[in-house]
């Protein structure tokens, strides 16, 4: 065993000598007979080395990549309270005209936003609305595959892996000017906060950094999670409560998209569940 082990070092030690990167992978350019003195690109060798003394070599590993699975992230925003009243009304009381933003980070050209809830005077907000973000995950590492072109010329498109990260914030919606941030909430898919039970309940410590492990959910292996959670907003560079949002999270998979549909929105197909129009005070005019 230890002359084994001896025979790896010393071929490791040979492959850094020659230039060649650790750990058996070799990197070689490649090139075009068209244009020989112009590198095409690269490529990378897993080499493995066997004593000619075993005989020829078993089968080769089959290492082709996994494949993403599509996955749905269904998001209900039913109601918001204790949003921060940014606008005065013609009357001179504290409001805001409030409306929720969500996106998965990677898919910003996905946004969705609600309607608006018009002259809120107490930060209360009602939605019943529904998003729906398609998405491409890998289970086995836990992360997004995103795949696009770096720029509108590029011929391929570039894949990149990151952490499933969901996004929201409100917003105050301007007629005349540009609308309003308020604040926002950032949620890990894989380790995200328990929601408050009730918007009592609800405060910027559930965002700790240092929550313990019991605290935090899955989406992918709970499948869905309904409560309150808080959204921050900065106020003298400080860190305040600029609203709270009760929301229903669920994931599904591609097949379980097609056997229960659900519409954007409050549109058709508007079911699993249903959402009913909210009642909100006439204050629009």
């Amino acid at each position: 065993r230890s002359s084994d082990l001896g025979q790896e070092r010393l071929a490791l030690y040979a492959l850094r000598k020659q230039g060649l990167v650790p750990e058996h992978v070799e990197t070689r350019c490649l090139y075009s007979p068209l244009q020989p003195e112009i590198e095409q690109g690269k490529v990378q060798l897993w080499i493995d080395l066997f004593p000619k003394s075993l005989g020829p070599p078993g089968p080769p590993f089959n290492i082709t990549p996994r494949k993403a699975k599509r996955f749905y992230l269904r998001c209900i925003i039913w109601n918001t309270v204790d949003v921060i009243l940014d606008d005065l009304s013609i009357t001179g009381e504290k409001m805001s005209d409030i409306y929720v933003k969500g996106w998965l980070i990677g898919h910003e050209e996905s946004k969705q936003k609600t309607d608006v809830h018009y002259r809120s005077l107490g930060g209360e907000g009602n939605f019943n609305w529904r998003f729906v973000f398609p998405f491409d995950y890998l289970p086995a590492e836990q992360v997004c595959l995103i795949s696009k072109k770096e720029h509108f010329w590029s011929l391929d498109r570039t894949e990149n892996k990151i952490p499933p990260n969901f996004v929201l914030q409100i917003w105050d919606n301007d007629r005349f000017s540009f609308d309003d941030f308020l604040g926002s909430v950032q949620l890990d898919l894989n380790r995200m906060p328990r929601p408050a039970k009730s918007a009592d309940k609800c405060s910027l410590n559930l965002l700790d950094d240092q929550l313990p492990s019991e605290s935090l959910v899955s989406i992918f292996e709970q499948k869905t999670v309904k409560g309150w959670w808080p959204c921050v907003g900065t106020q003298d560079e400080k860190k305040i409560l600029a609203g709270k949002i009760e929301m229903t999270l669920e994931i599904v998979s591609d097949q379980e998209h097609e056997e229960r549909p659900a519409g954007v929105g409050r549109d058709e197909p508007n079911m699993n569940p249903k959402l009913d129009e909210p009642k909100r005070p006439d204050r629009k005019s």
